[in-house]
């Protein structure tokens, strides 16, 4: 994820904890639907977010997930195992793509489908690797140093792994497409004497965006999540989500609200951030929002431990796991009860 900072200027242990979290696949033949949020009269499953930080924690223990290292590939693996528990319909799309630094990394954006055969499709996405630099720390002599990207990757694709889990126990009318997008963190430092240019970000997104894993994929939209595990989020109206969907922000930020989250979900507006949803927008023509938080207190404007080392597991926070995926099951399944009744 890049630097909204630099935007702005140039463009303006631990699985003890139940046992849904230590097997996360016991439940899989029950439904999922018991008390259901308020706000909705749609039957809406219950998120897990001890199963979801479960997920977050799995992806860490592998260490940095940088590309073209060992932790990177044993990730991707498990993150494709994982998924193939809950749908048969999971591709692994793999490609060589060239970083900043004249480099060629090893590509894998895993994608897994939901009722592929509907039309009407749905996009839930997030990136999976981390970043090879603490270039934000304030020891500067980590800023070579992979992160583990807990917050910074880990977390989005940590709620997504749960809504899976749930979407495959519990009916949904509507396809989903779930992408978790590789190569996203692979820019140049802050600190590097090479040219910054804003396509140096989000290589995998970039690819899928011009290769879909199907032949003119469209979806109705999509949803990115982006750093999603910080205590207390403020997830704002992030700039580029307003230009291209701001009807899906206001679904998005709506459904939060009437089920409880309004603090996480803010009224305000922020400037653009040249985020994964950025290039499905620009190139797929999917309208497709981030949902991001924004510290306006940080020099970053992201969260303190944004690209340091101090992006580890015990800086996650399961509440605000919960506040994003209950939002995004309460999305889904309303979209679901209103096709039924088409």
């Amino acid at each position: 994820m890049k630097n909204p900072f630099r935007l702005f200027i140039a463009a303006v242990a631990l699985c003890a904890l139940f046992s849904a979290c230590n097997n996360p696949d016991k439940n899989k033949t029950e439904k999922n639907n018991a008390g259901q949020p308020t706000g909705t009269s749609v039957s809406v499953p219950v998120f897990n977010e001890d199963t979801a930080f479960f997920f977050v924690k799995m992806q860490t223990d592998f260490g940095p997930r940088v590309p073209n290292t060992a932790a990177h590939t044993q990730c991707a693996a498990w993150l494709e195992g994982t998924l193939k528990k809950y749908t048969g319909h999971v591709v692994v799309q793999q490609a060589r793509v060239r970083a900043y630094d004249g480099a060629l990394l090893n590509m894998k954006n895993i994608i897994a489908s939901f009722n592929p055969d509907a039309q009407g499709r749905i996009l839930l996405c997030s990136h999976w690797d981390s970043r090879p630099y603490a270039d934000w720390d304030e020891d500067k002599s980590k800023h070579r140093t992979p992160i583990d990207g807990a917050n910074d990757g880990a977390s989005g694709v940590g709620v997504l792994l749960e809504v899976a889990r749930i979407i495959s126990v519990n009916k949904i009318n509507s396809g989903v497409d779930i992408v978790l997008f590789d190569t996203e963190d692979y820019g140049e430092p802050q600190d590097d004497n090479n040219e910054y240019r804003e396509d140096n970000w989000g290589l995998g997104s970039q690819y899928w965006s011009k290769n879909p894993h199907v032949p003119n994929y469209k979806a109705n939209y999509g949803i990115l999540l982006d750093m999603v595990g910080v205590e207390n989020a403020n997830f704002t109206k992030e700039g580029f989500s307003m230009q291209y969907a701001p009807d899906v922000v206001a679904r998005v930020w709506d459904a939060a609200s009437r089920i409880g989250y309004v603090s996480y979900f803010s009224a305000e507006q922020t400037n653009p951030i040249t985020d994964d949803h950025y290039y499905i927008n620009k190139i797929s023509g999917i309208p497709t929002i981030d949902i991001i938080h924004h510290d306006s207190q940080t020099r970053s404007g992201f969260y303190k431990f944004w690209h340091t080392t101090s992006d580890n597991i015990e800086n996650v926070d399961k509440t605000t796991l919960k506040a994003v995926g209950q939002t995004l099951l309460t999305v889904l399944y309303e979209e679901s009860a209103a096709l039924s009744q088409q």
